[in-house]
């Protein structure tokens, strides 16, 4: 069975502070913070074999590889370009294309944004961005109009708007193909603040206003168990390999381990506004990434065994205001906000002595949207006793425009041979997706099915017991 796709929302009014996100669907990560939530989820299932032909295309392909001698090892499903996109309080959405190139005069990577699209989305500030993986279908953004606007990413246009949403803590389950809700999931009192899906992508955790952290079976569409944190947490996230997760409260984080046992409290500097795990490329370990007030962007080593301790700091957003020009107050003293952090995995050039890194996106206050290549990281002396500090790759100046939320695409699919190739290919995974949510619908119309079997069967045998 081919990955599956759905969209999962809070039903929740998006007026306050939200966070859209969709999800590719090997690497499950939960949403940003926010008052109100919106995932989508894509399920991971395990593909079928591949069929004689295509055994024998992956034979002709190594024996090519074989014959050039040294070949790269490259993995043909990383993009070779990104995305970015990113919503403002001035109801402003970015779109931005992401290029890497190698010079080869310097011997060294040259990555570039360029703006495609700028336009006002929504009538009031965005507050929420999400766009699909594998070229960026579909775009989701949130806002405090309260509506939640489906785009077209590829075409540049407006499919239509989801308004199964209010402030009762209810989450909804979306099928993305045609947007129908497949189920309402209920068990929060008060809104919903995040929602995190494991990277198995049949369980999920949310946490929220009423203080209670609750685990979803994603594949039955139920609440299966909760617990009371003691107080309220703003973030949940699972780790890239799901053997710990994270609540964030604040500006502490508490890490737990499945069996909700505490294993470590992280108390950072200043408040937090996001936090995302991701991955090393070359690296077993993971990291954390933690945007927050102090205009950085803290980047936690997270070993198998030990506590998280910061390794580096990514700065770049910085005051740009000053008198006598408009101020506001969270802009004064330094009060510069990094609002939102997204990853994404890329291929590099042929050039490049590196096959792929993993690059982290930052939106800010100030205005700037920041490409870090954390490849960085892993090159950082192991001596070194100081975090180290990392400056962008390439920035996007907005011009003062206040930023709030953002998100990453996959570009081009790296080692694309032809145009043709990738269409097809994209045209291949929406009929899988197809196929999928059909089954996902039919899993759960089985079971209410069975549900109501068992309700019938009991009232019989009721009726039975008074008959006699």
């Amino acid at each position: 069975m081919a990955k599956q796709s759905q969209f999962m929302a809070s039903k929740d009014r998006p007026t306050k502070k939200a966070r859209v996100e969709f999800l590719p669907p090997k690497k499950l990560q939960p949403n940003a913070m926010g008052h109100h939530t919106l995932k989508l989820v894509l399920r991971h299932q395990t593909s079928p074999a591949p069929s004689a032909k295509g055994k024998e295309k992956e034979t002709t392909t190594s024996s090519k590889q074989k014959n050039k001698g040294k070949a790269r090892e490259e993995d043909p499903t990383l993009p070779t370009s990104f995305k970015v996109v990113a919503g403002s309080y001035e109801k402003l959405l970015y779109g931005l294309d992401g290029t890497i190139t190698f010079d080869e005069d310097s011997k060294k990577l040259q990555f570039a944004l360029k703006p495609v699209f700028i336009f006002p989305a929504h009538v009031s500030c965005i507050k929420a961005v999400a766009a699909s993986p594998h070229g960026g279908k579909w775009l989701a953004t949130g806002s405090t109009d309260e509506i939640i606007k489906v785009w077209d990413l590829r075409r540049r246009k407006e499919i239509g708007g989801l308004m199964h949403h209010e402030e009762d803590g209810t989450l909804c389950l979306f099928r993305a193909r045609d947007w129908a809700v497949l189920r309402a999931l209920k068990g929060h009192k008060g809104r919903v603040n995040s929602i995190a899906v494991h990277p198995s992508g049949k369980v999920a955790l949310s946490v929220g206003k009423d203080r209670a952290l609750r685990m979803w079976d994603l594949m039955r569409g139920k609440g299966v168990a909760s617990t009371k944190l003691g107080k309220e947490g703003e973030i949940v996230r699972w780790s890239v390999d799901g053997s710990k997760f994270l609540v964030q409260s604040g500006s502490s984080m508490d890490v737990y381990d499945t069996n909700m046992v505490l294993l470590h409290t992280i108390t950072h500097p200043s408040r937090i506004h996001d936090v995302k795990f991701c991955s090393l490329i070359g690296s077993e370990g993971e990291l954390l990434l933690v945007a927050a007030e102090d205009r950085k962007l803290s980047v936690y080593d997270v070993p198998k065994e030990g506590a998280p301790t910061i390794v580096a700091v990514m700065t770049g957003h910085q005051n740009r205001y000053a008198f006598p020009e408009p101020v506001l107050l969270n802009h004064i003293n330094n009060q510069i906000r990094v609002k939102a952090v997204q990853t994404l995995q890329v291929a590099l050039p042929e050039a490049s002595e590196r096959t792929s890194t993993t690059l982290a996106c930052t939106a800010s206050s100030d205005g700037f949207i920041n490409v870090y290549d954390l490849a960085s990281v892993a090159e950082k002396s192991t001596t070194q006793e100081k975090p180290q500090e990392i400056e962008p790759v390439t920035s996007y100046d907005s011009k003062g425009t206040r930023l709030t939320c953002i998100t990453m695409a996959d570009g081009d699919v790296g080692d694309v041979k032809a145009a043709g190739d990738g269409k097809r290919k994209r045209e291949e995974d929406e009929e899988d997706d197809d196929d999928d949510d059909d089954e996902i619908a039919s899993e759960m119309e089985g079971e209410e099915n069975d549900e109501e079997e068992e309700e019938e069967e009991e009232e019989d045998m009721e009726a039975e017991e008074e008959s006699e």
